[in-house]
C-alpha cells in the first residue's frame, strides 16, 4: 500500500520522537510526502507552504526547520556564512552550489576522495566534513 504524503510526514515526525503539531505535520508533508530527497531555504518553504495554502509564519518555519535539524530529520548545509539550506537526505555526502541560481544539489558522493585531513586541535574532534563545490555555468 502506497503512503499518503500525510502519512509520510506523520511517520517522519514520529521516528524523531517529534510531537505531531499542524504547522510540523504541514511543512513533514511539504518536506518528505513525496519521498523526494530535497534541499529548501526558509524562504523557499515558505513560499511552498503559502501556495499549499498552508497557514504558517515565516518565524514558524524557521523554528521549525531548527527543531527538524535538532532531532536530527534535516541537515543544515551554509554557503557564504550565511545563506542556510536544510538537506533531508542526513547521511554525510557532497553538494554542488550553483552560483547563477543559488540552488543546492548533491553531488556524487562515489567521486569523491579526501585522502587526509588536518589534525583537530587538542581537546576537540572532528564532527563532521561539510563539502560544497561551488559552480558557475560558462
Amino acid at each position: 500500500m502506497t503512503q499518503t504524503a500525510g502519512e509520510r510526514g506523520t511517520k517522519w515526525l514520529a521516528g524523531a520522537g517529534l510531537r505531531p503539531t499542524r504547522q510540523r505535520l504541514s511543512l513533514a508533508k511539504l518536506l518528505v510526502g513525496d519521498g523526494q530527497d530535497r534541499h529548501v531555504t526558509a524562504e523557499s518553504l515558505f513560499e511552498a507552504a503559502s501556495d499549499a495554502d498552508e497557514k504558517v509564519s515565516l518565524a514558524t518555519v524557521y523554528n521549525t526547520l531548527r527543531a527538524f535539524c535538532d532531532a536530527g530529520l534535516l541537515r543544515e548545509i551554509t554557503v557564504d556564512g550565511s545563506k542556510s539550506y536544510f538537506d533531508t537526505n542526513t547521511s554525510n555526502h557532497p553538494h554542488f552550489y550553483w552560483e547563477d541560481n543559488a540552488r543546492l544539489t548533491d553531488a556524487p558522493s562515489e567521486q569523491l576522495e579526501i585522502t587526509r585531513l588536518p589534525s583537530a586541535p587538542e581537546g576537540a574532534e572532528v564532527a563532521a566534513v561539510d563539502v560544497v563545490i561551488r559552480l558557475r555555468r560558462r
